[in-house]
C-alpha cells in the first residue's frame, strides 16, 4: 500500500506481528493518560488506524493543574514516571496496542527542558550542557532558531557529547518500552546535522521509525530535514489547505504539487490539525482528501472520535483501494478529481452546490461503485470515460 515500509511491532514484548506503515492512519493523542489509551485500542483498531501517536512519556514539569501544554518541558528524559501514568502502564499500553495490531509512536523532545527550574535540579544536565544565548527574537533567522531559548525553555547543547549521551539513553529507553517510532519535537530548533548525525542513526540501530515536526510552511526548509533520514510532517500541505484550499472562498488549484507529499510521498506524513494547529473550514472535506490522497495521513483525537464513521469510512477506502501514484484526472478552483491509479477515483467538491465533471479512467465499459456512499454508481465510457455528480462541499469515491 505504502512505501513507508512494514513495521515490526511488539519488539519488547515478544510479538513478532509487522504492520504496513501507511496503509491506515495515526491516531494522535493529545494529554491522555495512559490507562485511558489502553482502553480505548480496541476501537481504535476497529476504526481501521494502524498506529497510534502518543504524548511523551518523560517526567516533566506541567501537571493537571497548569496550563497546557504537559509532557513538553522536560526535567528527566529516563524517568517515566510522568503525568499520564507509570513506566509499568506505559508499558501496558504499548503492549495492548502490538496485542491489537498497533504501532507506537512516542514523542522525544530533544531540543529543550523545562522552565524555571534551577538547573542543578535536573538529574542528568548541568549549567554547561545548555546555551544561555536569550530568547528567540527573529522567527526568521535559522541561526536564532536554533541557538536561542524557545520560549523560554532551556536550549539544550546537541553538539555536548554528554547530551547526547543523555539523548541516546533517552532513545533507547523508549525502544526498551517496545515502541516502534519516535515522533522528534521542536524539530526546526535543532541543527539538522543533529539528526543526520546522531538522532535518527540512533533510531535506526534499534528498528524505530522517524517523523520530525518542522513547523514551517517552505517545502525546501522541510526537506534539508527530509534528508537526515527522517520522515517529516508536513507543514507546507496544512498551511497551503488551511489558508488557500478548505474554505468557502478557496481554490483546489493550490493543491497541485503543494506540500512535501507530492515530492517524497513515502517520506511524508499529511495533517489537517494538531494541538499548534487549528483546522481549516472545511475540515471533515480536507479528511477526505489527506486519507485517499498519497502520504501517511494523521488524525488528531481532539477533534475526531475513534468510532467517528465519516472517518472510519474513509479509513475502510484507504485500505482497500487507496495505492498507486496520485493522478490528476480534473482540477478548477472547486473540484479537484485524482485517481490513485488503477484503483481509486476520488472527487472533490468545494463548491455549495452539486458540481458534474467528465473525467478519464483506465477502465473501459466498467460499473464503478461509490463507496463513500454519496453518489450513485456509474459506468464509464468504451474509451474509460465517465460523468461524476460530486454534492456540495462533499466527495466520491469510485471503485470498481
Amino acid at each position: 500500500m505504502s512505501s513507508f515500509g512494514a513495521a515490526a511491532v511488539g519488539a519488547g514484548s515478544g510479538a513478532d506481528t509487522e504492520i504496513d506503515l501507511g496503509a491506515g492512519a495515526v491516531y494522535q493523542y493529545y494529554h491522555t493518560p495512559w490507562t485511558e489509551i489502553r482502553a480505548s485500542l480496541d476501537a481504535v483498531a476497529a476504526a481501521g488506524y494502524d498506529a497510534i501517536q502518543v504524548p511523551p512519556a518523560q517526567r516533566s514539569k506541567r501537571t493537571w493543574s497548569d496550563p497546557e501544554p504537559r509532557g513538553y518541558q522536560p526535567i528527566d528524559h529516563l524517568d517515566f514516571d510522568s503525568v499520564f501514568g507509570t513506566e509499568s502502564a506505559y508499558r501496558e499500553m504499548v503492549e495492548t496496542a502490538h496485542e491489537h495490531g498497533l504501532a507506537v509512536i512516542a514523542d522525544a523532545v530533544t531540543n529543550h527542558m523545562a522552565e524555571g527550574v534551577d538547573f542543578d535540579q535536573f538529574p542528568h544536565f548541568s549549567w554547561g550542557d545548555f546555551r544561555h544565548e536569550g530568547p528567540i527574537r527573529d522567527d526568521e533567522d535559522d541561526w536564532e532558531l536554533q541557538h536561542r531559548d524557545l520560549e523560554g525553555l532551556p536550549d539544550l547543547r546537541q553538539e555536548s557529547a554528554h547530551v547526547r549521551d543523555v539523548l541516546e539513553s533517552y532513545v533507547d529507553r523508549y525502544a526498551e518500552m517496545g515502541v516502534d517510532g519516535v515522533r522528534w519535537d521542536a524539530v526546526k530548533h535543532v541543527q539538522a546535522a543533529f539528526f543526520r548525525d546522531y538522532a535518527n542513526p540512533w533510531a535506526a540501530e534499534r528498528g524505530l521509525f522517524t517523523v520530525g515536526e518542522v513547523l514551517h510552511g517552505s517545502v525546501s526548509y522541510c526537506e534539508a530535514y527530509l534528508e537526515t533520514g527522517m520522515t517529516v510532517m508536513d507543514y507546507p500541505l496544512y498551511f497551503t489547505m488551511r489558508e488557500d484550499v478548505f474554505h468557502r472562498d478557496g481554490d483546489f488549484n493550490a493543491l497541485e504539487g503543494a506540500g512535501l507529499v507530492n515530492r517524497d510521498p513515502g517520506r511524508t506524513m499529511t495533517f489537517v490539525s494538531n494541538h499548534d494547529s487549528p483546522p481549516p473550514e472545511y475540515e471533515v472535506l480536507a479528511h477526505a482528501f489527506i486519507l485517499t490522497y498519497q502520504g501517511y495521513p494523521r488524525v488528531y483525537s481532539n477533534r475526531f472520535e475513534i468510532e467517528n464513521e465519516t472517518i472510519s469510512n474513509l479509513l475502510s477506502i484507504r485500505r482497500r483501494f487507496a495505492a498507486g501514484p496520485a493522478l490528476t484526472r480534473h482540477l478548477d478552483a472547486a473540484c479537484y478529481v485524482f485517481e490513485r491509479e488503477g484503483n481509486l477515483l476520488v472527487g472533490l467538491n468545494r463548491a455549495a452546490d452539486s458540481r458534474s465533471v467528465t473525467v478519464d479512467t483506465p477502465w473501459e465499459a466498467t460499473t464503478l461503485q461509490d463507496y463513500a456512499h454519496t453518489g450513485p454508481d456509474v459506468t464509464t465510457d468504451a474509451d474509460g470515460t465517465v460523468e461524476l455528480s460530486i454534492p456540495p462541499v462533499d466527495w466520491v469515491c469510485y471503485a470498481p
